[in-house]
């Protein structure tokens, strides 16, 4: 029997996963939002495709849930109260233990306007201080613009929530009788990135760092510190992925979207060596590796409008330095 027959059907389900095989468990549970065991007491509620509209009531970001011998950790909140509320929901549907914490590990709308409903219920909200400023500085707008494409019934109650807990450094959690390794990776994905790692079963839950079939957003990201952590992570004993958009995955992904990020940068900058005007970016920056993934139409156009734009501006903050006398 070959060694790829012998692997438990999980493990044959998330290396397909990995592959972007069509039809899925994860796919499967979107229709009712119901939590996903990927590993013993680890849990995911898959988002659904495609930018937050009416038709899938903003719910494009992956949560989850760890459940220890005292309580559980939950891992982001959905997009709006009602989201948080529907994710405590499928977590009672798993366990009848406590909730102790919830972690926001980025800032993006599918993932922070839920936190109102984990503190209506005591939980206190975790987020890294640089990630909570930002939210504080920026969401607000958001929210208007989640009310006005979604409507006032699917985000009632929704409010931006004050973390309570904010933190600076990696540590780890150790208040549900599991320990979970809450890392900072600095101003990878945007400020404050942070991710947890369930260290019992080697799922990582990537918050902000990783997508699977789904373009990942550079717009808040240092691409370079972005690189860095996610070489990091291969000194991590990974064993599942939960990405923040799509479905989970292998550790192999982290290696797929560093793959996306170097493509990019390539392509634009020879882009910007050709002479390339912005307006042809978007058009030109074709990766045909990545042309069937998620928002490829729309967020892989603006990376590369903006990648070639910072590139740009690198460039001609150079040129005066290497004209410079010594």
């Amino acid at each position: 029997m070959s060694r790829a027959i012998a692997l438990p059907r999980r493990r044959l389900l998330l290396a397909a996963l990995a592959a972007g095989a069509p039809g899925s468990a994860s796919r499967a549970a979107d229709a009712t939002g119901a939590a996903v065991e990927v590993e013993a007491g680890v849990y995911f509620v898959p988002g659904l495709a495609g930018m937050p509209s009416p038709a899938n009531l903003g719910r494009v970001g992956n949560a989850g849930f760890i459940v220890g011998r005292n309580g559980v950790m939950a891992i982001d909140t959905g997009v709006s109260h009602l989201n948080g509320e529907a994710l405590l929901a499928a977590i009672a549907q798993v366990t009848q233990q406590p909730v102790r914490l919830v972690l926001i590990t980025h800032v993006r709308q599918e993932v922070v306007f839920g936190a109102s409903a984990f503190q209506a219920r005591g939980i206190p909200v975790h987020m890294q201080r640089q990630a909570a400023a930002l939210m504080a500085a920026r969401c607000e707008n958001c929210l208007k613009t989640l009310r006005a494409e979604l409507g006032d019934d699917v985000m009632r109650g929704t409010v931006v929530a004050k973390p309570d807990l904010l933190f600076d450094e990696t540590h780890v959690v150790e208040s549900i009788g599991r320990p979970v390794l809450v890392q900072h990776h600095g101003h990878a994905s945007g400020p404050g990135t942070s991710s947890a790692f369930d260290v019992r079963s080697g799922s990582f839950f990537a918050g902000g760092l990783l997508d699977n079939r789904r373009i990942p957003d550079i717009q808040d990201s240092d691409i370079d510190a972005r690189h860095q952590a996610l070489g990091a992570l291969r000194g991590l004993r990974i064993d599942t992925i939960v990405p923040g958009h799509g479905p989970a995955a292998t550790p192999e992904l982290i290696a797929v979207n560093d793959r996306y990020l170097a493509q990019l940068e390539r392509r634009c900058a020879a882009l910007l060596k050709d002479g390339a005007a912005l307006s042809e970016v978007p058009d030109a920056a074709g990766l045909p590796e990545f042309s069937r993934w998620d928002q490829y139409d729309t967020v892989h156009r603006r990376n590369a409008s903006i990648m070639f734009l910072r590139l740009e501006r690198k460039l001609l903050l150079d040129e005066p330095s290497q004209g410079a006398p010594r």
